[in-house]
C-alpha cells in the first residue's frame, strides 16, 4: 500500500484539492445561475453562460494558487489563456448537455423544458462531464509538471 501512495498521492491530494476548488465554483455557480433565471428572468442557455464563466474565473484562482501551486509557472497570461479556452471546452459540454435534454429531449417529452430538468441537466450531469474535461485538461496541458513526479525507490521488503 505504501508503494502505491508514493506512487499516485499526488495525484489523489490534487484530486482532492480540484474537488474542492470545483465545489466552490459549483456552489457559486449554482447561485449566479439559479438568480440569473429566478431573479432576473434571464433565458437558461444565457443564465449559464454567464454563472460558467463567473465562476471558471474564481477557480482558475484556487487551482493556479492552490490545486498545482507546486508546479512551475509557465506566465500568467499563458495558463489564463489555455485554461478560459478550456473551460469554454467544458462550458460548452454544460451547455450542450442543457440544450440537447431541454430542447432536444424537451421538444419530445415537456418533462425536459421544466426548471427541475435544467437544474438537473445543467448543474449536476453537465458540470460532472464538464469536469472530467477539465481536469484531464488542466493537467495535462495549463498546469504543466516539468518534471515527473519521482518515483519510489524498489525495496526489498514487503508492503
Amino acid at each position: 500500500m505504501h508503494k502505491l501512495w508514493a506512487r499516485f498521492g499526488h495525484l489523489v491530494q490534487e484530486i482532492g484539492k480540484f474537488g474542492v476548488v470545483g465545489g466552490i465554483a459549483f456552489v457559486v455557480d449554482f447561485a449566479i445561475y439559479a438568480f440569473c433565471l429566478q431573479g432576473l428572468g434571464m433565458e437558461t442557455l444565457t443564465a449559464k453562460a454567464i454563472a460558467a464563466s463567473i465562476a471558471a474565473t474564481l477557480a482558475f484562482f484556487g487551482n493556479r494558487f492552490w490545486t498545482w501551486r507546486h508546479r512551475e509557472r509557465s506566465g500568467l497570461a499563458r495558463e489564463y489563456g489555455l485554461y478560459f479556452f478550456f473551460n469554454l471546452v467544458g462550458i460548452g459540454v454544460a451547455l450542450g448537455t442543457l440544450a440537447l435534454t431541454h430542447y432536444g429531449l424537451g421538444s419530445v417529452w415537456p418533462v425536459f423544458q421544466t426548471e427541475a430538468a435544467d437544474y438537473i441537466s445543467a448543474q449536476f450531469l453537465g458540470t460532472a462531464l464538464g469536469t472530467l474535461v477539465r481536469f484531464w485538461s488542466y493537467r495535462t496541458f495549463v498546469f504543466v509538471a516539468t518534471t515527473p513526479p519521482p518515483v519510489p525507490a524498489e525495496s526489498t521488503e514487503r508492503d
